[in-house]
Order: structure tokens, then C-alpha cells, then sequence
């Protein structure tokens, strides 16, 4: 598989992962007790981030395919994924809730917090890690199981 990207598609992709993990340090975001802390709303001030967060992903969302037709770097159409809101997405919502509780921190700045120097956040990593590889193999078994029940019959 050939990649048809524009040259500076991965360039930018490190552009922006920077920004994003220098904001969410900056914001303080990184730190799992500042985020414990929002959770029990004790320290609001990580809700102007998400907002800040939102307006300016709004923005793009609702201006850019109005300026270009497909993505200048891809060159793919922008179109809507839909999701449908199911059982899998209110549990899925649920669990990853109460794991951010518990940790303090959410994927993106469990990174932003490994790169300000928290080691200890290598043990929320591996969770997370040990987490997505046991429900992918939950999932592909039942996929497998439900492939044999459906061709049984």
C-alpha cells in the first residue's frame, strides 16, 4: 500500500502533537492530582481548556469543509462518521469514566504527563495498553463465536 499523503502530512501531524502536548502541560492538564481535582470540582479551571479546546475544534469542523473541499494534506472529502449511540458506547463512556477517575488522567496526557517527567504514569499507561488489548481480544473472540453460531445455522 502506496502512501498517496502530501509530503508535509507527518511533519504536521509532529507540529501538532506538540502544540497539543505543550498545552496540555502548560494548562496543567498532565498532572493527574490537578485533574483529580476538576473531577470533584474543586479546581474548575481545567473546563476553560476543554471550552478553549472545543471552540476552536468547532470552528474547523464547521469552516474548513466550506474553504476546501477535501483536507489539503490528505485530499480526502470531509464527511460526517456516524456513530450510533448504543449499549457499547454508554459502557465503553462508563468505564473509561471511571478509569480517568481513578487514575487522574485521560490517554492524551498520560503522554503529556510521561514527557513533564512523571514516571509513575507508566503504570496508567500499561493499564490502558493491558485494557484495549484485553477488550480487542474480548471482541474478536466474540466476533469469532458469533461467525461459527451465524454459519451453524
Amino acid at each position: 500500500m502506496s502512501d498517496d499523503r502530501h509530503p508535509l502530512f507527518k511533519p504536521l501531524i509532529l507540529v501538532g502533537g506538540l502544540i497539543f502536548g505543550f498545552g496540555l502541560g502548560f494548562s496543567q492538564m498532565a498532572r493527574p492530582e490537578v485533574v483529580l481535582d476538576f473531577l470533584q470540582f474543586e479546581d474548575l479551571g481545567l473546563l476553560f481548556v476543554m471550552f478553549g479546546a472545543a471552540v476552536v475544534s468547532g470552528i474547523g469542523f464547521a469552516v474548513m469543509p466550506r474553504v476546501w473541499n477535501a483536507a489539503p494534506l490528505t485530499g480526502t472529502g470531509y464527511e460526517r462518521r456516524l456513530k450510533s449511540f448504543d449499549r457499547n458506547v454508554l459502557i465503553g463512556g462508563a468505564i473509561f469514566g471511571v478509569g480517568w477517575g481513578l487514575s487522574g488522567i485521560c490517554p492524551g496526557a498520560a503522554y503529556a504527563s510521561l514527557g513533564t517527567g512523571n514516571v509513575t504514569i507508566l503504570w496508567a499507561l500499561a493499564g490502558m495498553f493491558l485494557g484495549a488489548y484485553l477488550q480487542g481480544y474480548w471482541r474478536s473472540r466474540a466476533t469469532n463465536i458469533d461467525a461459527v453460531t451465524t454459519g451453524a445455522d
